[in-house]
């Protein structure tokens, strides 16, 4: 009988793969307990595959998200000589906690907005461990990529789960952040929960918001070169959208709550050093010199602590440097994850 359920599971697992490629899924964890105690009620993570799973499961590549980013935003970076090349790869895509597919403070039934309750990065990655442990049945991974918030869950699973993992890539990453980034988070905080007090409708919020981003998302030089003078009132205009129903300001403070806490250094009394000797994956950290949103100090350190590989990327597009170089980052990150 249990042989017959493990063929009805790989037979189902083949399925999905075959009809379902790239499709929003949805894996139901339950009640789901976090880091602080709290609990998730009815907790459903998202995710997308893109590629072919071999037999032995030994080609799998986990892609967390960014911070408001979705697993179909991240599927537009992974095909056939794209940022990822899934040719020989099987990507799985995670959309993750508060991004308004995954359950969020926006679509919770049960803790809707200021009643959702505050999670980590640490309870990220628990998440994707679950649905990649009990509901697709992979044990382990040949790697795992994510770049910005995305790069905090790649760091977080190197040291949570340290033999999980044969090869990590993060990049415009850090492994803990800088005082400088959390000073930028606390400011797009307090800029939201202070319009929400002056009681600005939902537009206005997500618009402070959006030009913040916007501000911290490239170099001065940047926005000087592609956005003259003499068109700033069109720039400006663009701003004006209809709100995200998707990626509420809701669901932002939640994000930004959880990335001010990351730092996988706590897991190891603040020792950078036993950080770096717990983790056993082959590690190539890309980085902005350019960065004005995740600062590349703390991974130029790490990176000389682990004696790993890493890029600096040095052109003036900052925290988006690699839609810059999409080429060059192409080829470095097939070579990296060339089996």
């Amino acid at each position: 009988m249990k042989i017959f359920v493990k063929v009805l599971w790989v037979v189902w697992i083949g399925l999905t793969l075959l009809f379902a490629e790239g499709e929003q899924q949805f894996a139901r964890l339950g009640d789901f307990e976090l880091e602080n105690g709290q609990i998730i009620k009815d907790c459903c993570i998202g995710y997308r595959i893109l590629g072919e799973m071999n037999a032995d499961k030994s080609n799998i590549v986990l892609y967390p998200t960014w911070f408001g980013g979705s697993s179909e935003h991240v599927s537009g970076l992974v095909g056939p000589g794209k940022f990822v090349d899934n040719t020989e790869l099987c990507v799985i895509i995670v959309d993750a906690l508060g991004n308004g597919v995954s359950s969020s403070p926006s679509n919770s039934k049960k803790q809707r907005n200021q009643k959702f309750p505050k999670f980590a990065i640490y309870d990220m990655v628990q998440s994707q461990y679950k649905l990649l442990t009990e509901h697709l049945g992979i044990q382990h991974l040949y790697g795992i990529i994510g770049g910005s918030m995305g790069s905090f869950q790649v760091f977080e699973w190197l040291v949570v789960y340290p033999d999980f993992i044969d090869k990590a890539l993060p990049y415009v990453c850090s492994p803990a952040l800088s005082s400088y980034d959390l000073l930028q988070l606390q400011l797009q905080l307090e800029i939201i929960e202070t319009a929400r007090k002056a009681q600005y409708p939902e537009q206005k919020i997500q618009r402070l918001a959006n030009i913040m981003t916007e501000l911290f998302g490239h170099t001065p030089e940047y926005v000087v070169e592609k956005h003259p003078r003499d068109e700033f009132k069109e720039y400006l205009a663009g701003f004006d959208r209809e709100p995200s129903e998707q990626f509420t300001s809701w669901n932002k403070t939640s994000q930004i709550r959880a990335m001010q806490h990351h730092n996988i250094f706590r897991h190891f009394g603040g020792s950078e050093e036993a950080a770096a000797q717990a983790i056993t994956a082959e590690l190539l950290i890309i980085v902005s010199a350019t960065d004005l949103t995740v600062n590349p100090i703390p991974a130029r350190k790490f990176a000389k602590i682990l004696g790993c590989d890493i890029i600096v990327l040095d052109n003036n597009c900052g925290h988006l440097a690699i839609g810059c170089e999409m080429e060059r980052c192409s080829r470095i990150v097939g070579d990296f994850f060339k089996r």
